[in-house]
């Protein structure tokens, strides 16, 4: 039975997972959308939305916590990102569907912030 066992493995170890995310996540923040493979996207959404959340309320306390899941200091969340959100309750970010990558038909995806 598959009971709890939700989120993607990407066939990584758990570590290496994680890393993946916060390239993602740090990417997202830097650029503004990224192309990435649909489930890397579906996998990321939840992520950021959580930091994102987090950072709308700017303390010293949600500061730690958004630099321990980003794995990096990252104002542009806090001073940028944060505030454009600060009426809105969810739903930052918005994938698009691509079509299929040439070389292995994977479905690809861009997700950028709404």
């Amino acid at each position: 039975m598959k009971h709890g066992k939700k989120g993607r493995k990407f066939g990584l170890k758990k570590n290496k997972r994680e890393s993946l995310l916060q390239s993602l996540a740090l990417s997202l923040i830097k650029n503004g959308k990224i192309k990435t493979t649909e489930a890397k996207a579906k996998e990321l959404r939840p992520f950021v939305e959580k930091i994102v959340t987090r950072a709308k309320n700017d303390t010293l306390s949600s500061r730690r916590v958004v630099q321990s899941k980003l794995g990096a200091t990252n104002k542009k969340v806090f001073e940028e990102i944060a505030p454009m959100y600060k009426d809105r309750n969810g739903g930052y970010t918005r994938i698009t569907k691509l079509g299929n990558r040439e070389s292995d038909s994977s479905p690809m995806a861009q997700i950028e912030f709404v």
